[in-house]
């Protein structure tokens, strides 16, 4: 069974592209577009993995990573942001809300994909 990937951007142009990417490379996708989107749609469904934007509306990506780790049942799943947001402070706010890893846009397919596989094992 492909392992699923919820991706949660505001940009419907980034969401497609990530999409795209991880169901070429066999993964199966749910799409949300802002945080308070995507916790309605984890809500008791299987992810193994999330990707997330840090700026969008209505709930950002630090505010999902808080909410998802408090959920007993989501509470280890992998939290890659994907952002172009670069600095240091936002990394470190992002890792102590538990993100596990960030990736800058723009991004490439092999490096997005790279993070994923190193990630999922």
């Amino acid at each position: 069974m492909a392992k699923c990937i919820m991706t949660v951007d505001d940009s419907v142009s980034v969401r497609q592209m990530v999409s795209f990417t991880l169901k070429n490379a066999g993964y199966d996708v749910v799409e949300a577009s802002d945080g308070r989107d995507a916790l309605g749609k984890l809500n008791g469904s299987h992810v193994n993995m999330v990707i997330t934007d840090l700026n969008m509306p209505n709930l950002d990506g630090i505010g999902l990573i808080r909410a998802i780790r408090s959920n007993e049942t989501y509470k280890f799943v992998p939290i890659v942001m994907l952002t172009t947001e670069s600095q240091d402070t936002k990394k470190q706010e992002g890792k102590k809300a538990g993100a596990t890893g960030w990736i800058v846009k723009p991004f490439n397919p092999e490096q997005l994909l790279g993070v994923v596989k190193k990630v999922l094992g």
